[in-house]
C-alpha cells in the first residue's frame, strides 16, 4: 500500500558545517536512538570519520516522527559527505530523495561547497530548505556575522530571510521546528509504476557483510521488494535470490517487505563485489525468464560510472600479501564505487594495483583504510593524473604512469579543472599570489557581501600537491574551494626520474612543467636529502631528465669511530687496514640497500614551498 507519510531527504553542506551533529539531534528528538546509547557523530561508523571529524561515507537512517498534526511520518534521512572529493556520493543520494536540508555555519557563511551542493540539488529538481546552524555561537561571534550568513543563504536560494531556519546542532535549539518544516515542505514520494516488473529500485550505496554478502542500499521507485523473491540488475546483468530486506534504524532491521517510496536495504548473498554496481537499477522479478534488454529499457535514468581523476599504484610491502591486497580493494570498492582498480607490475616493487581516486583526500583515505581495516602495509607511487598523448601516427593515448610515455609523441594534454574559491576581501592579494605557483588561468572575481568569489581554471595535477594547505596558509584558514574536471588542454611537460644511490625510485617518477623543471627537480632532491635517513655509506640523490642529471645532492655517511685508534693514536698501517675493510663493507651495504620510500616521505614531497 502506497503511503504519503514518507519524507525522503538529505543533509548537504560544506565540510565542518555540522551535518553529522544535526543528524545526531534528529536521532535523539525522534527517539530513534536511546540517549544512553547516543554518541557523537553516530552515523559516522568508520573510525577514520570520527578521528578526522568528517563524513566519508553517506549513511541512511529511518526515523519515526510524530508531527503536530497528530500523524506519524517516516523520515528517511541520508547524511552525506561535505568534501569536494566525495561529490559523487552526494549526487547519488540526491537521486534517491525529494528534498534537501542545505546547512550553513552561522559563523562562516556560504562556502564554495555550499554553492556546489546547491546547484547539484537544484539540478536534481528537489525541494531545498535553507538552514543556519551553530546559532549557539552567535554570542561569541556576533549577531552581525550570523545576520550576514542568513542574507547570503537567502540570496543563494532566492527566498526571503524569514524562510531560513535557525538551529543549533549542538544544543538542539530549533530542531523540532525544522522537523516540522521537513514534513510540511518536502513532498512525499510520487507513486511510481514498476511494470512490467514487480518492483524497481535505485542502488545508491552498498557494503559487504560476512553473512549476508553484498548488501545494497536502495530507494524503491515502484512496486515492492520481498525477502522471498529474486532481483536482477539492469546494467550488471546479475540475478540472485534476496536473502533479506529491511531498513536502517540506523542498525539493519529485517522487514518482510519494502514498498514504493521506501529507503532500505536488500541483502543479495552475492560474494563477488564486481556483480553489484552502485547507481544501477534493481528489478524485483518473477522466477521466470527476464530479458536483459527489458531491464536496460526500463532502468532509472541518471546512471553514470564514477570517473577517477587521480591514480596511485599500491604495492604490498610483502609480496606474499598480493592476494590479500586484491581482496581488500574488492571489499573497499563495494562501499566506495568511485574507486577503480587494475593490476599493475613493477620491476622493483613487484605485483600491485593501479587505483583511481576522486582526489588527494580520497587517495589518503583509501590508503589509510587499507592499513586500518585490513592490516595491509602498502607502498604507493607518486599520485598522477591521466594525460592524453598524441603519437606521430595521430593516435590519442591515455598515459597515467610517466614511464609509459612513448618516445615518439607529438604533444601532451593535461586535465583541467574549474575551481571556485570563496574568502574574505582582505585575503585577495594572498590568494592571487598563488596564481603562478599553481598555474591559474582565466581568473574572474565577484563580491558576495564582505567576501570574494574567485573562479579560475587550473591543471588538476596542481590539486594533488599541497594546494589546500597553501590556500589555508594565505587565507588564515578562511578560504574554501570546490572544483570539477572540465576537459583537457595542451601542456609542455617532461618526465623526471629520481635516483637514490644510483637506483631509480619508481614511485618518484614524475611529469613536471618544462618552465619549472630544474627548479622543482632541485627542490625534490633537497627534500629527499633532508628526509631520507643517513646510512653507513654516502647516498647520491639525482634527478634525471632528457638523459642527463639536472640536479644532485649527497647524503653523507654516518661516521663510525675506529675504537681507541681514533682517539689515542696507534699504528698507521693498522688504521689503514681497518679503513679499507670498512670501505668494502660499506660498498656491500650499498649494493644490498633498500631504496623504497616510506609513504610519509611521499606526503612531504607533495608540499610546495
Amino acid at each position: 500500500m502506497f503511503s504519503n507519510k514518507i519524507r525522503n531527504f538529505v543533509i548537504i553542506a560544506h565540510i565542518d558545517h555540522g551535518k553529522s551533529t544535526l543528524a545526531d539531534r534528529f536521532l535523539e528528538y525522534t527517539h530513534t536512538i536511546d540517549k544512553r546509547k547516543m554518541k557523537s557523530q553516530y552515523l559516522d561508523q568508520l573510525e577514520l570519520e570520527r578521528e578526522r571529524g568528517i563524513t566519508i561515507k553517506m549513511a541512511p537512517v529511518t526515523m519515526k516522527f510524530l508531527a503536530r498534526d497528530g500523524e506519524e511520518y517516516s523520515l528517511n534521512l541520508i547524511d552525506t559527505p561535505g568534501h569536494s572529493d566525495f561529490s559523487y556520493e552526494v549526487s547519488r543520494a540526491l537521486e534517491a530523495v525529494e528534498g534537501a536540508v542545505l546547512l550553513v555555519d552561522a559563523t562562516q557563511g556560504v562556502q564554495a561547497q555550499t554553492l556546489a551542493n546547491f546547484f547539484s540539488a537544484k539540478k536534481a529538481g528537489i525541494k531545498i530548505i535553507g538552514v543556519l546552524n551553530k546559532i549557539d555561537l552567535i554570542n561569541s561571534f556576533g549577531e552581525k556575522a550570523a545576520d550576514s550568513a542568513k542574507g547570503e543563504l537567502a540570496e543563494v536560494l532566492g527566498c526571503g530571510r524569514e524562510e531560513i531556519m535557525c538551529v543549533s546542532g549542538k544544543t538542539g535549539e530549533g530542531v523540532p521546528g525544522l522537523l516540522e518544516k521537513i514534513v510540511q515542505v518536502i513532498p512525499p514520494p510520487e507513486k511510481s509504476d514498476s511494470a512490467p516488473f514487480k518492483g524497481k529500485a535505485l542502488i545508491f550505496d552498498s557494503f559487504y557483510d560476512n553473512h549476508k554478502g553484498v548488501v545494497a542500499s536502495v530507494r524503491i521507485f515502484g512496486g515492492e521488494f520481498r525477502a522471498d523473491g529474486e532481483i536482477k540488475m539492469a546494467r550488471a546483468g546479475t540475478r540472485t535470490k534476496i536473502k533479506e530486506t529491511g531498513k536502517f534504524f540506523p542498525e539493519m532491521k529485517p522487514l518482510d517487505i519494502l514498498r514504493d517510496g521506501d529507503i532500505g536495504y536488500v541483502a543479495t548473498g552475492i560474494k563477488d563485489p564486481e556483480k553489484i554496481k552502485i547507481g544501477d537499477t534493481a528489478f524485483f522479478v518473477d522466477s521466470g525468464g527476464v530479458q536483459s534488454e527489458d531491464c536496460v529499457k526500463f532502468a532509472l535514468h541518471g546512471y553514470e560510472e564514477p570517473k577517477p581523476v587521480i591514480f596511485v599504484s599500491f604495492f604490498p610491502e610483502e609480496a606474499s600479501e598480493y592476494d590479500f591486497l586484491r581482496k581488500a580493494l574488492q571489499k573497499l570498492k563495494l562501499n566506495d564505487s568511485s574507486i577503480s582498480t587494475e593490476p599493475d607490475n613493477n620491476e622493483v616493487l613487484g605485483r600491485g594495483f593501479k587505483v583511481g581516486c576522486l582526489g588527494r583526500l580520497h587517495f589518503e583515505i583509501t590508503a589509510e583504510r587499507l592499513r586500518r581495516e585490513f592490516q595491509i602495509g602498502v607502498i604507493n607511487t607518486f599520485p598522477s593524473v591521466k594525460y592524453l598523448v598524441k603519437s606521430k601516427r595521430g593516435e590519442m593515448i591515455e598515459v597515467v604512469k610517466p614511464d609509459d610515455l612513448p618516445a615518439d609523441y607529438l604533444e601532451i594534454s593535461e586535465p583541467m579543472i574549474d575551481i571556485v574559491l570563496i574568502f574574505p576581501n582582505r585575503f585577495l592579494s594572498g590568494v592571487l599570489s598563488l596564481r603562478k605557483k599553481f598555474r591559474f588561468s582565466e581568473v574572474h572575481t565577484e563580491t558576495i557581501g564582505d567576501r570574494i568569489k574567485l573562479s579560475s581554471k587550473m591543471p588538476l595535477v596542481e590539486l594533488v600537491s599541497d594546494f589546500d594547505d597553501c590556500l589555508k596558509s594565505v587565507s588564515e584558514g578562511y578560504a574554501s574551494f570546490s572544483y570539477n574536471v572540465c576537459g583537457y588542454e595542451k601542456t609542455d611537460i617532461a618526465r623526471v626520474d629520481f635516483l637514490v644511490s644510483g637506483k631509480a625510485i619508481t614511485g618518484l617518477i614524475r611529469f613536471l612543467p618544462k618552465d619549472s623543471l630544474e627548479r622543482e627537480a632541485r627542490k625534490t632532491v633537497e627534500k629527499l636529502t633532508a628526509l631520507l635517513p643517513k646510512q653507513q655509506y654516502t647516498q647520491p640523490i639525482q634527478a634525471v631528465a632528457y638523459g642527463r642529471v639536472i640536479a644532485r645532492a649527497d647524503i653523507t655517511a654516518t661516521r663510525k669511530e675506529l675504537g681507541n685508534f681514533g682517539k689515542n693514536g696507534g699504528d698507521r698501517t693498522r688504521k689503514m687496514k681497518l679503513w679499507k675493510k670498512q670501505k668494502k663493507g660499506k660498498e656491500r651495504l650499498k649494493e644490498r640497500a633498500d631504496t623504497s620510500i616510506p609513504p610519509e616521505i611521499f606526503k612531504e614531497l607533495l608540499k610546495k614551498e
